[in-house]
């Protein structure tokens, strides 16, 4: 069968998906890129907060209607979406072949032949030996863990991805020299939070050890570590990032707020002092970067703790940001608050952060003018440097010209509209 497959969400669909095809290419399927030749069509969804829900349905509702053209063609549903809200969806959306909930790549194979549901517990982590490379970029993201522990107030991850679950050592260091061999440049290693990595098999964090396992593997590559969560980052974790040689200091510390009575009604632990010294600590290697997510219109969000907000983030100055709305998730504690923000007042704050955000971002890129640096050419004329991740952050225009996949030297000549461009020198 010719299968086409559709990502929405978040980096570890897109590791998910590529052990999914590596599996149906093994039982004798052929993966396609263009909707015309598949004869199936899988969508593997997102559930996190209302505008990725909204982008799940939409995406669906395509399909089907795309599907009424073809009516030979099979549809297949996946994901998060499916784990969190598969009675709903059956019945509102009949045209759909098949439902397939947070699952091993195998045993969602098995369920495509027979074209029926999947749908129990979730299984997010499993055995991760096949692989085919659907986004064929000079880099790839390696699952190291799934699930969640935390009790964040807003989030409903762990209610349809269960608790926190890590892969074994050794199985993403083979992953990690199965990709190397494939022409990888980059591991993004993710995971819902990568500081609790190894505490549910190991029984301590375990990041640290796996990163210098990774580090060990011969070969000119790099190592991103993406979402660590600021109230378990530790002294090891950080120090870790910071000494090994192929691990890029880059480090994803999502906040959510800097006033110290929405972190305490968000369930976080640290108080806004607490991670202003966690970011000093990371500071002092002078190249690190730093991104976070900010959460604005949270229940109870007054407009003090909105100026508190953007006063915390001026005051760190983050190099990369992202900003988003608080939307209540069905089955969380906040979402039972009742001292909601206006949406309208929200917005505004949206703005206003995002603003405060292309400053930042600014600022730190003209840091790196007239100083050379290492970067990942991923397209004619574009690549990264170690500052940016992929698909979230910055290129690096290109003067010069540079095979892609290549890792080239790069003086940065100027910085424009969030944007850095650099002369190819090396």
């Amino acid at each position: 069968m010719k299968i086409g497959i559709k990502i929405l969400g978040c980096p570890k669909n897109t590791a998910d998906c590529e052990v999914l095809a590596g599996v149906l290419r093994k039982r004798g399927h052929e993966i396609v890129k263009n909707a015309e030749e598949a004869e199936a069509i899988i969508i593997d969804t997102c559930a996190f907060i209302e505008d990725a829900k909204k982008e799940t349905i939409d995406t669906i509702l395509d399909f089907v209607y795309y599907k009424k053209s073809r009516p030979d063609l099979k549809l297949f549903v996946k994901g998060c979406m499916v784990q969190r809200y598969y009675e709903e969806l059956k019945k509102e959306i009949p045209e759909v072949d098949g439902w397939f909930g947070v699952l091993p790549p195998n045993e969602i194979a098995q369920a495509i032949e027979k074209a029926s549901d999947l749908v129990k517990e979730p299984e997010p982590v499993y055995d991760a030996a096949e692989r085919y490379d659907l986004e064929e970029k000079p880099y790839a993201y390696i699952k190291i863990a799934d699930g969640c522990d935390r009790n964040c107030t807003f989030c409903a991850i762990p209610l349809f991805k269960g608790r926190y679950k890590s892969r074994p050592m050794e199985a993403i260091v083979d992953e990690a020299k199965r990709l190397l061999e494939m022409g990888k440049k980059e591991f993004v290693l993710v995971s819902q939070d990568s500081t609790a990595y190894g505490t549910d098999i190991y029984g301590r964090q375990a990041l640290p050890e796996l990163l210098k396992k990774l580090n060990s593997i011969k070969g000119d590559f790099w190592i991103r570590v993406m979402y660590l969560h600021p109230d378990y980052t530790t002294d090891e974790i950080i120090d870790a990032i910071h000494s090994l040689d192929k691990v890029v200091n880059y480090f994803e510390v999502p906040v959510q707020h800097g006033s110290d009575k929405i972190l305490s009604r968000m369930g976080r632990i640290k108080k806004r002092k607490e991670i202003e010294n966690l970011f000093s600590k990371i500071r002092k290697a002078p190249e690190s970067t730093i991104r976070t997510t900010v959460m604005v219109g949270f229940p109870g969000e007054s407009d003090d703790d909105f100026n508190q907000l953007l006063d915390f983030l001026e005051e760190v100055h983050p190099d990369r940001m992202g900003v988003f709305v608080y939307s209540d998730e069905e089955g969380t504690v906040a979402s039972k608050f009742e001292d909601k923000v206006d949406e309208e007042v929200a917005r505004e704050r949206e703005e206003q952060v995002v603003a405060l955000s292309v400053e930042l971002m600014e600022s730190s890129n003209k840091r790196w003018i007239g100083k050379r640096i290492k970067v990942l050419v991923e397209g004619e004329g574009y690549g990264r440097g170690k500052m940016d991740a992929p698909e979230i952050d910055g290129n690096i225009m290109l003067i010069g010209n540079a095979e892609v996949g290549r890792f080239v030297t790069v003086e940065v000549e100027r910085v424009q509209d969030l944007e850095m461009e650099g002369r190819i020198v090396g």
